[in-house]
Protein backbone atom coordinates (compact mmCIF):
# COMPACT_ATOMS: atom_id res chain seq x y z
CA UNK A 1 0.00 0.00 0.00
CA UNK A 2 1.37 3.53 -0.87
CA UNK A 3 0.39 6.50 1.40
CA UNK A 4 -0.31 9.94 -0.21
CA UNK A 5 1.72 12.77 1.70
CA UNK A 6 0.19 16.15 1.30
CA UNK A 7 3.31 18.59 1.85
CA UNK A 8 2.73 20.95 5.38
CA UNK A 9 -0.44 18.72 6.51
CA UNK A 10 1.05 15.49 7.62
CA UNK A 11 0.16 14.39 10.96
CA UNK A 12 2.36 12.16 13.75
CA UNK A 13 0.10 9.51 13.34
CA UNK A 14 0.90 9.35 9.34
CA UNK A 15 4.33 9.69 10.44
CA UNK A 16 4.28 6.89 12.80
CA UNK A 17 2.98 4.49 10.51
CA UNK A 18 5.41 5.08 7.66
CA UNK A 19 7.74 4.15 10.80
CA UNK A 20 6.49 1.07 12.04
CA UNK A 21 4.83 -0.19 8.60
CA UNK A 22 7.31 0.74 6.48
CA UNK A 23 4.94 1.87 3.77
CA UNK A 24 5.77 3.01 0.26
CA UNK A 25 5.20 6.59 -0.06
CA UNK A 26 4.33 9.62 -2.29
CA UNK A 27 3.53 13.04 -2.76
CA UNK A 28 0.36 14.61 -3.51
CA UNK A 29 0.59 15.30 -7.42
CA UNK A 30 -0.52 18.44 -6.44
CA UNK A 31 2.61 19.49 -5.13
CA UNK A 32 4.51 19.69 -8.53
CA UNK A 33 3.73 22.40 -10.28
CA UNK A 34 5.15 24.31 -7.25
CA UNK A 35 8.23 22.41 -7.35
CA UNK A 36 8.83 23.01 -11.28
CA UNK A 37 8.03 26.43 -10.61
CA UNK A 38 10.91 26.73 -8.40
CA UNK A 39 13.49 24.28 -10.10
CA UNK A 40 12.61 26.45 -13.12
CA UNK A 41 13.56 29.79 -10.94
CA UNK A 42 17.17 27.84 -9.94
CA UNK A 43 18.12 26.85 -13.82
CA UNK A 44 17.42 30.86 -14.35
CA UNK A 45 19.70 32.09 -11.53
CA UNK A 46 22.21 29.31 -12.77
CA UNK A 47 23.09 30.66 -15.75
CA UNK A 48 22.92 34.55 -14.46
CA UNK A 49 25.81 36.40 -13.55
CA UNK A 50 24.69 37.41 -10.77
CA UNK A 51 26.25 35.29 -7.37
CA UNK A 52 23.17 32.99 -5.72
CA UNK A 53 24.73 30.93 -2.90
CA UNK A 54 24.71 27.17 -3.89
CA UNK A 55 23.29 27.86 -7.10
CA UNK A 56 26.55 29.20 -8.70
CA UNK A 57 28.80 29.59 -5.76
CA UNK A 58 31.05 27.12 -3.55
CA UNK A 59 29.69 26.18 -0.02
CA UNK A 60 30.21 27.26 3.66
CA UNK A 61 33.25 29.13 3.75
CA UNK A 62 33.77 28.75 -0.18
CA UNK A 63 30.50 30.54 -0.90
CA UNK A 64 32.53 33.72 -2.28
CA UNK A 65 33.83 31.41 -5.16
CA UNK A 66 31.74 31.64 -8.11
CA UNK A 67 30.93 28.86 -10.09
CA UNK A 68 30.87 28.74 -13.76
CA UNK A 69 27.65 27.39 -15.99
CA UNK A 70 28.93 24.64 -17.40
CA UNK A 71 30.31 23.31 -13.89
CA UNK A 72 27.43 23.08 -11.99
CA UNK A 73 26.65 19.39 -12.20
CA UNK A 74 30.29 18.77 -11.05
CA UNK A 75 29.47 20.61 -8.29
CA UNK A 76 26.27 19.39 -7.11
CA UNK A 77 27.98 16.11 -7.42
CA UNK A 78 31.44 17.00 -5.73
CA UNK A 79 29.68 18.40 -2.80
CA UNK A 80 26.95 14.81 -2.07
CA UNK A 81 30.50 12.93 -2.17
CA UNK A 82 32.76 15.12 -0.34
CA UNK A 83 29.89 15.58 2.50
CA UNK A 84 30.25 11.01 2.75
CA UNK A 85 31.44 11.35 6.31
CA UNK A 86 29.42 9.65 8.19
CA UNK A 87 31.09 7.10 10.58
CA UNK A 88 29.36 4.56 13.06
CA UNK A 89 26.82 1.98 12.87
CA UNK A 90 24.01 2.31 10.04
CA UNK A 91 20.57 3.80 11.08
CA UNK A 92 18.17 0.88 11.05
CA UNK A 93 15.88 0.83 7.73
CA UNK A 94 12.67 2.05 8.98
CA UNK A 95 14.44 5.22 10.35
CA UNK A 96 16.00 5.65 7.31
CA UNK A 97 12.60 5.32 5.22
CA UNK A 98 10.91 7.88 7.64
CA UNK A 99 13.80 9.84 6.68
CA UNK A 100 13.29 10.04 3.08
CA UNK A 101 9.75 10.47 3.70
CA UNK A 102 10.13 13.52 5.61
CA UNK A 103 12.95 14.67 2.96
CA UNK A 104 9.81 14.15 0.58
CA UNK A 105 7.92 16.38 2.40
CA UNK A 106 10.24 19.23 2.50
CA UNK A 107 11.03 19.26 -0.83
CA UNK A 108 7.17 18.98 -2.02
CA UNK A 109 6.85 22.43 -0.47
CA UNK A 110 8.25 23.91 -3.59
CA UNK A 111 10.70 26.17 -2.09
CA UNK A 112 13.90 24.07 -2.75
CA UNK A 113 14.09 24.25 -6.41
CA UNK A 114 14.54 20.72 -7.32
CA UNK A 115 13.21 18.80 -10.22
CA UNK A 116 10.10 16.53 -9.68
CA UNK A 117 12.42 13.87 -11.06
CA UNK A 118 14.65 13.73 -7.86
CA UNK A 119 11.29 13.57 -5.76
CA UNK A 120 9.86 10.29 -8.25
CA UNK A 121 13.37 8.66 -7.67
CA UNK A 122 12.82 8.95 -4.19
CA UNK A 123 9.42 8.01 -3.74
CA UNK A 124 10.83 4.90 -6.41
CA UNK A 125 13.45 4.06 -3.55
CA UNK A 126 10.60 3.58 -1.03
CA UNK A 127 8.30 1.96 -3.43
CA UNK A 128 10.95 -1.20 -4.14
CA UNK A 129 13.12 -1.46 -0.96
CA UNK A 130 16.08 0.64 -1.87
CA UNK A 131 17.11 2.07 1.48
CA UNK A 132 20.52 3.92 1.59
CA UNK A 133 23.22 2.73 4.44
CA UNK A 134 23.29 6.09 6.50
CA UNK A 135 26.12 6.36 9.15
CA UNK A 136 24.86 7.47 12.25
CA UNK A 137 27.13 9.58 13.49
CA UNK A 138 28.79 12.61 11.95
CA UNK A 139 26.21 15.38 12.04
CA UNK A 140 25.98 18.42 14.61
CA UNK A 141 22.60 19.61 13.61
CA UNK A 142 23.07 22.54 11.57
CA UNK A 143 24.27 23.71 8.03
CA UNK A 144 21.45 20.61 8.53
CA UNK A 145 22.21 17.05 8.74
CA UNK A 146 24.68 16.74 5.71
CA UNK A 147 26.76 14.01 6.54
CA UNK A 148 23.83 11.75 6.90
CA UNK A 149 21.61 13.11 4.25
CA UNK A 150 24.86 13.18 1.52
CA UNK A 151 25.03 9.17 2.56
CA UNK A 152 21.40 8.96 1.46
CA UNK A 153 22.20 11.30 -1.93
CA UNK A 154 24.86 9.24 -2.98
CA UNK A 155 22.87 6.54 -3.58
CA UNK A 156 20.30 8.91 -5.47
CA UNK A 157 23.12 9.63 -7.83
CA UNK A 158 24.53 5.76 -8.31
CA UNK A 159 27.54 6.22 -5.55
CA UNK A 160 27.35 5.07 -2.03
CA UNK A 161 25.44 2.03 -0.17
CA UNK A 162 22.23 0.64 -0.46
CA UNK A 163 20.01 -2.22 1.19
CA UNK A 164 18.12 -4.07 -1.06
CA UNK A 165 15.94 -7.45 -1.14
CA UNK A 166 18.31 -8.35 1.56
CA UNK A 167 21.73 -7.55 0.70
CA UNK A 168 23.88 -4.12 0.53
CA UNK A 169 25.36 -3.41 -2.47
CA UNK A 170 27.07 -0.14 -4.43
CA UNK A 171 23.96 1.85 -4.67
CA UNK A 172 23.99 2.12 -8.45
CA UNK A 173 23.63 -1.57 -8.67
CA UNK A 174 21.03 -1.39 -5.88
CA UNK A 175 19.12 1.13 -8.40
CA UNK A 176 19.66 -1.33 -11.01
CA UNK A 177 17.88 -4.04 -9.44
CA UNK A 178 15.12 -2.46 -8.57
CA UNK A 179 14.84 -1.16 -12.15
CA UNK A 180 15.30 2.73 -10.73
CA UNK A 181 17.96 5.02 -12.64
CA UNK A 182 20.28 7.28 -10.90
CA UNK A 183 20.06 11.52 -11.44
CA UNK A 184 22.38 13.68 -12.63
CA UNK A 185 21.92 16.71 -10.43
CA UNK A 186 21.38 20.28 -11.26
CA UNK A 187 21.69 23.45 -9.82
CA UNK A 188 21.46 23.46 -6.23
CA UNK A 189 19.63 19.74 -6.47
CA UNK A 190 22.81 18.42 -4.31
CA UNK A 191 22.32 21.23 -1.85
CA UNK A 192 18.65 20.82 -1.00
CA UNK A 193 19.34 17.32 -0.47
CA UNK A 194 21.81 17.66 2.11
CA UNK A 195 20.80 20.68 3.55
CA UNK A 196 18.09 19.91 5.99
CA UNK A 197 17.19 18.44 9.99
CA UNK A 198 15.09 15.02 8.24
CA UNK A 199 18.14 12.64 10.12
CA UNK A 200 17.61 14.86 12.97
CA UNK A 201 13.99 14.87 12.98
CA UNK A 202 13.12 11.31 12.15
CA UNK A 203 15.69 10.15 14.87
CA UNK A 204 13.44 12.43 17.38
CA UNK A 205 10.39 10.96 16.07
CA UNK A 206 11.19 7.32 16.41
CA UNK A 207 12.36 8.70 20.19
CA UNK A 208 8.58 10.04 20.67
CA UNK A 209 6.86 7.37 18.98
CA UNK A 210 8.77 4.70 21.29
CA UNK A 211 8.94 7.10 24.50
CA UNK A 212 4.55 7.53 24.07
CA UNK A 213 3.91 3.62 23.90
CA UNK A 214 6.00 3.10 27.12
CA UNK A 215 4.63 5.65 28.52
CA UNK A 216 1.12 4.25 28.05
CA UNK A 217 2.55 0.49 29.11
CA UNK A 218 3.63 2.23 32.12
CA UNK A 219 0.44 2.76 33.24
CA UNK A 220 -0.68 -0.75 33.06
CA UNK A 221 2.48 -1.78 34.51
CA UNK A 222 1.66 0.80 37.44
CA UNK A 223 -1.49 -0.44 38.17
CA UNK A 224 -0.86 -3.86 38.35
CA UNK A 225 1.94 -2.69 41.09
CA UNK A 226 0.06 -0.89 42.93
CA UNK A 227 -2.42 -4.01 43.50
CA UNK A 228 0.56 -6.79 43.76
CA UNK A 229 1.61 -4.17 46.73
CA UNK A 230 -2.26 -3.78 48.52
CA UNK A 231 -1.84 0.01 47.61
CA UNK A 232 -4.55 2.28 47.95
CA UNK A 233 -6.46 3.86 45.06
CA UNK A 234 -7.48 6.84 47.47
CA UNK A 235 -4.85 9.34 45.40
CA UNK A 236 -6.57 8.61 42.07
CA UNK A 237 -9.65 10.13 42.73
CA UNK A 238 -10.64 12.90 40.30
CA UNK A 239 -10.59 15.39 42.72
CA UNK A 240 -7.44 15.43 43.41
CA UNK A 241 -6.00 15.93 39.53
CA UNK A 242 -8.62 18.54 38.53
CA UNK A 243 -7.43 20.58 41.03
CA UNK A 244 -4.53 20.51 39.78
CA UNK A 245 -5.16 20.84 36.35
CA UNK A 246 -2.33 19.11 34.31
CA UNK A 247 -4.21 17.22 31.83
CA UNK A 248 -1.50 14.32 31.41
CA UNK A 249 -1.94 13.86 35.20
CA UNK A 250 -6.13 13.78 34.90
CA UNK A 251 -5.75 10.93 32.27
CA UNK A 252 -3.35 8.94 33.47
CA UNK A 253 -5.44 8.75 37.15
CA UNK A 254 -8.40 8.09 35.08
CA UNK A 255 -6.70 5.54 33.34
CA UNK A 256 -5.55 3.56 36.21
CA UNK A 257 -8.83 3.96 38.35
CA UNK A 258 -10.37 1.83 35.21
CA UNK A 259 -7.83 -0.06 35.30
CA UNK A 260 -8.04 -1.17 38.94
CA UNK A 261 -11.84 -0.80 38.91
CA UNK A 262 -13.12 -4.44 40.47
CA UNK A 263 -9.73 -5.78 41.60
CA UNK A 264 -10.99 -8.20 44.63
CA UNK A 265 -7.40 -7.16 46.18
CA UNK A 266 -7.93 -3.68 46.51
CA UNK A 267 -11.67 -4.24 48.30
CA UNK A 268 -9.78 -7.03 50.83
CA UNK A 269 -7.67 -4.12 52.36
CA UNK A 270 -10.10 -0.78 52.81
CA UNK A 271 -11.16 -1.39 56.28
CA UNK A 272 -8.18 -1.91 58.88
CA UNK A 273 -5.05 -1.24 56.74
CA UNK A 274 -2.64 0.28 59.53
CA UNK A 275 -1.01 2.09 56.70
CA UNK A 276 -2.05 5.43 55.99
CA UNK A 277 -0.39 6.28 52.92
CA UNK A 278 1.76 4.63 50.18
CA UNK A 279 5.10 5.48 48.98
CA UNK A 280 5.21 8.37 46.46
CA UNK A 281 6.29 5.66 44.16
CA UNK A 282 2.75 4.19 44.17
CA UNK A 283 0.91 7.39 45.34
CA UNK A 284 2.46 10.06 42.50
CA UNK A 285 2.08 8.02 39.36
CA UNK A 286 -0.22 10.13 37.67
CA UNK A 287 1.69 13.41 38.47
CA UNK A 288 4.86 11.71 37.31
CA UNK A 289 3.74 10.13 34.43
CA UNK A 290 1.13 12.56 33.88
CA UNK A 291 4.00 15.37 33.05
CA UNK A 292 5.86 13.02 31.17
CA UNK A 293 3.23 12.59 29.05
CA UNK A 294 2.47 15.78 28.70
CA UNK A 295 5.55 17.00 27.83
CA UNK A 296 5.95 14.29 25.26
CA UNK A 297 2.67 15.85 23.73
CA UNK A 298 4.64 19.50 23.59
CA UNK A 299 7.97 17.37 21.63
CA UNK A 300 5.32 15.82 19.39
CA UNK A 301 3.93 19.46 18.44
CA UNK A 302 7.10 20.61 17.40
CA UNK A 303 8.32 17.68 15.43
CA UNK A 304 5.17 17.81 13.60
CA UNK A 305 5.80 21.35 12.28
CA UNK A 306 9.44 20.41 11.94
CA UNK A 307 8.49 17.03 9.73
CA UNK A 308 6.43 19.59 7.36
CA UNK A 309 9.16 22.13 7.20
CA UNK A 310 11.40 23.56 4.39
CA UNK A 311 14.69 23.20 6.15
CA UNK A 312 17.19 23.49 3.18
CA UNK A 313 19.23 27.14 2.06
CA UNK A 314 18.82 28.92 0.22
CA UNK A 315 15.24 29.11 -0.39
CA UNK A 316 12.99 29.44 -3.27
CA UNK A 317 10.24 32.23 -2.82
CA UNK A 318 8.19 31.94 -5.88
CA UNK A 319 6.14 34.81 -5.08
CA UNK A 320 8.91 37.61 -4.37
CA UNK A 321 10.73 36.14 -7.65
CA UNK A 322 13.74 36.00 -5.19
CA UNK A 323 16.19 33.00 -3.92
CA UNK A 324 17.15 33.95 -0.32
CA UNK A 325 19.58 32.78 1.79
CA UNK A 326 18.46 31.87 5.75
CA UNK A 327 18.98 29.52 8.23
CA UNK A 328 15.93 27.31 8.59
CA UNK A 329 18.60 23.89 8.47
CA UNK A 330 19.58 25.04 12.47
CA UNK A 331 18.00 22.13 14.26
CA UNK A 332 17.80 23.93 17.70
CA UNK A 333 13.78 23.22 18.17
CA UNK A 334 14.61 19.06 17.16
CA UNK A 335 17.13 19.47 20.01
CA UNK A 336 14.93 21.01 22.25
CA UNK A 337 12.38 18.20 21.59
CA UNK A 338 15.14 15.55 21.71
CA UNK A 339 16.06 16.59 24.96
CA UNK A 340 12.47 16.90 26.65
CA UNK A 341 11.48 13.36 25.07
CA UNK A 342 14.71 12.12 26.98
CA UNK A 343 13.99 13.64 30.51
CA UNK A 344 10.43 12.72 29.81
CA UNK A 345 12.06 8.81 29.49
CA UNK A 346 14.18 9.15 32.36
CA UNK A 347 11.86 10.17 34.75
CA UNK A 348 8.99 6.90 33.64
CA UNK A 349 11.99 5.16 34.15
CA UNK A 350 13.02 6.17 37.33
CA UNK A 351 9.63 6.31 38.94
CA UNK A 352 8.99 2.28 37.79
CA UNK A 353 12.54 1.17 39.28
CA UNK A 354 11.32 2.61 42.51
CA UNK A 355 8.34 0.37 42.26
CA UNK A 356 10.37 -2.89 41.31
CA UNK A 357 12.18 -2.08 44.57
CA UNK A 358 9.46 -1.71 46.65
CA UNK A 359 7.73 -4.97 45.07
CA UNK A 360 10.88 -6.84 46.04
CA UNK A 361 11.49 -6.09 49.81
CA UNK A 362 9.61 -7.44 51.76
CA UNK A 363 9.78 -4.58 54.57
CA UNK A 364 7.99 -2.48 52.12
CA UNK A 365 6.02 -4.66 49.69
CA UNK A 366 3.14 -5.34 52.12
CA UNK A 367 4.14 -9.50 53.22
CA UNK A 368 5.15 -10.24 49.61
CA UNK A 369 8.08 -12.85 49.99
CA UNK A 370 11.98 -11.30 49.50
CA UNK A 371 12.36 -10.72 46.19
CA UNK A 372 9.08 -12.55 44.81
CA UNK A 373 10.37 -16.08 44.96
CA UNK A 374 8.43 -18.46 47.28
CA UNK A 375 11.44 -20.03 48.53
CA UNK A 376 13.78 -17.29 49.32
CA UNK A 377 17.42 -18.20 50.63
CA UNK A 378 17.86 -21.81 48.17
CA UNK A 379 16.59 -19.34 45.29
CA UNK A 380 17.29 -15.24 44.19
CA UNK A 381 14.27 -14.73 42.98
CA UNK A 382 14.41 -11.25 40.76
CA UNK A 383 17.11 -10.18 43.65
CA UNK A 384 19.26 -9.14 40.15
CA UNK A 385 16.59 -8.32 38.02
CA UNK A 386 16.19 -5.34 40.39
CA UNK A 387 19.74 -4.52 40.32
CA UNK A 388 19.52 -4.82 35.86
CA UNK A 389 16.75 -1.47 36.49
CA UNK A 390 18.64 0.39 38.63
CA UNK A 391 21.27 0.25 36.28
CA UNK A 392 19.27 1.18 33.09
CA UNK A 393 17.86 3.83 35.50
CA UNK A 394 20.74 5.35 36.06
CA UNK A 395 22.25 4.89 32.99
CA UNK A 396 19.14 6.85 31.57
CA UNK A 397 19.38 9.79 33.61
CA UNK A 398 22.98 10.35 32.49
CA UNK A 399 21.44 9.99 28.72
CA UNK A 400 19.02 12.73 30.15
CA UNK A 401 21.42 15.35 30.23
CA UNK A 402 20.76 18.06 27.48
CA UNK A 403 22.33 18.10 24.27
CA UNK A 404 20.82 21.40 23.19
CA UNK A 405 23.16 23.54 25.45
CA UNK A 406 26.05 22.20 23.64
CA UNK A 407 27.87 23.67 20.85
CA UNK A 408 30.81 23.87 18.40
CA UNK A 409 32.16 26.19 15.93
CA UNK A 410 32.95 24.27 12.59
CA UNK A 411 33.24 24.90 8.84
CA UNK A 412 35.98 27.22 9.92
CA UNK A 413 33.88 29.48 12.00
CA UNK A 414 31.34 29.98 9.77
CA UNK A 415 29.26 27.67 11.49
CA UNK A 416 29.71 28.60 14.71
CA UNK A 417 27.18 27.82 17.13
CA UNK A 418 25.51 24.79 16.37
CA UNK A 419 22.37 22.18 18.05
CA UNK A 420 23.26 18.94 18.49
CA UNK A 421 20.29 17.48 17.25
CA UNK A 422 21.55 14.80 15.80
CA UNK A 423 22.81 12.93 18.42
CA UNK A 424 20.45 14.03 21.10
CA UNK A 425 18.00 12.31 19.00
CA UNK A 426 20.09 9.29 18.62
CA UNK A 427 20.08 9.03 21.69
CA UNK A 428 16.29 8.07 22.34
CA UNK A 429 16.46 4.85 20.76
CA UNK A 430 18.95 3.64 24.03
CA UNK A 431 17.03 5.57 26.28
CA UNK A 432 13.07 3.87 25.29
CA UNK A 433 14.80 0.40 24.97
CA UNK A 434 15.89 0.91 28.62
CA UNK A 435 12.81 2.21 29.78
CA UNK A 436 11.30 -1.34 27.98
CA UNK A 437 13.56 -3.25 30.22
CA UNK A 438 12.73 -1.48 33.18
CA UNK A 439 8.83 -2.11 32.63
CA UNK A 440 8.82 -5.13 31.59
CA UNK A 441 10.69 -6.13 35.16
CA UNK A 442 8.18 -4.57 36.89
CA UNK A 443 5.83 -6.51 34.94
CA UNK A 444 7.42 -9.35 35.80
CA UNK A 445 6.99 -8.41 39.45
CA UNK A 446 4.36 -7.25 39.47
CA UNK A 447 2.28 -10.46 37.91
CA UNK A 448 4.41 -12.13 40.55
CA UNK A 449 2.96 -9.92 43.21
CA UNK A 450 -0.54 -10.34 42.69
CA UNK A 451 -0.33 -13.92 42.10
CA UNK A 452 0.84 -14.31 45.73
CA UNK A 453 -2.03 -12.54 46.65
CA UNK A 454 -4.30 -15.89 45.53
CA UNK A 455 -7.00 -16.24 46.68
CA UNK A 456 -8.14 -12.72 46.12
CA UNK A 457 -8.03 -11.81 42.16
CA UNK A 458 -7.02 -8.59 40.49
CA UNK A 459 -9.48 -6.52 38.50
CA UNK A 460 -10.68 -7.54 35.21
CA UNK A 461 -8.56 -5.42 33.15
CA UNK A 462 -5.29 -6.57 35.10
CA UNK A 463 -6.02 -9.97 34.58
CA UNK A 464 -6.44 -9.60 30.98
CA UNK A 465 -2.84 -8.51 30.65
CA UNK A 466 -2.04 -11.40 33.54
CA UNK A 467 -3.65 -13.66 31.29
CA UNK A 468 -1.01 -11.93 28.29
CA UNK A 469 1.98 -11.79 30.12
CA UNK A 470 1.68 -15.65 31.50
CA UNK A 471 1.17 -17.19 27.54
CA UNK A 472 4.64 -16.01 27.68
CA UNK A 473 6.42 -16.01 30.49
CA UNK A 474 5.56 -18.42 32.78
CA UNK A 475 5.69 -17.80 37.08
CA UNK A 476 8.93 -17.85 38.93
CA UNK A 477 8.56 -20.51 40.93
CA UNK A 478 12.05 -21.40 40.97
CA UNK A 479 15.51 -20.00 39.84
CA UNK A 480 16.08 -20.10 36.37
CA UNK A 481 17.70 -18.64 33.66
CA UNK A 482 16.14 -15.33 33.14
CA UNK A 483 17.43 -13.41 30.45
CA UNK A 484 14.30 -14.95 28.02
CA UNK A 485 11.94 -13.78 30.35
CA UNK A 486 13.26 -10.39 30.78
CA UNK A 487 13.81 -9.66 26.93
CA UNK A 488 10.55 -11.43 26.67
CA UNK A 489 8.55 -8.83 29.03
CA UNK A 490 10.46 -5.80 27.24
CA UNK A 491 9.14 -6.70 23.92
CA UNK A 492 5.50 -6.78 25.12
CA UNK A 493 6.28 -3.14 26.54
CA UNK A 494 7.68 -1.86 23.12
CA UNK A 495 5.36 -3.85 21.18
CA UNK A 496 2.27 -2.39 22.67
CA UNK A 497 0.82 -5.47 24.02
CA UNK A 498 -0.16 -4.70 27.67
CA UNK A 499 -2.14 -1.67 26.14
CA UNK A 500 -3.89 -4.13 23.97
CA UNK A 501 -4.78 -6.01 26.64
CA UNK A 502 -5.67 -3.80 29.15
CA UNK A 503 -7.87 -2.04 26.55
CA UNK A 504 -6.60 0.93 27.45
CA UNK A 505 -8.14 4.08 24.75
CA UNK A 506 -7.30 7.77 24.58
CA UNK A 507 -3.70 7.52 25.02
CA UNK A 508 -2.54 8.49 20.99
CA UNK A 509 0.29 10.41 20.05
CA UNK A 510 -0.21 13.59 18.91
CA UNK A 511 -3.95 13.71 20.36
CA UNK A 512 -4.53 16.42 23.53
CA UNK A 513 -4.92 15.06 26.08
Amino acid sequence: MTVTLIPASVKLAELERIWRDQVAVKLDPAARAGVEAASEMVRKAAEGSEAVYGVNTGFGKLASVKIAPEDTETLQRNLILSHCCGVGEPLDIATTRLMMALKLLSLGRGASGVRWDLIELIEGMLAKGVTPVVPSQGSVGASGDLAPLAHMAAVMIGAGEAHYDGETLPGNEALAKAGLTPVVLGPKEGLALINGTQFSTACALVGLFSAWRNAASSIVTASLSTDAIMGSTAPLVDEIHTLRGHPGQINVARAMRDLMTGSEIRESHREGDTRVQDPYCIRCQPQVTGAAMDLLRFAGQTLEIEANAVTDNPLVLKEDGRIVSGGNFHAEPVAFAADQIALAVAEIGAIAQRRVALMVDPTLSHDLPPFLTPEPGLNSGLMIAEVTTAALMSENKHLANPCSTDSTPTSANQEDHVSMAAHGARRLARMNANLSNILGVELICAAQGVEFRAPLKTSPGLLNVLKSVRADIPTVKEDRYMAPDLAKAAELVSQGALVAAAKLSGFVVGEAA
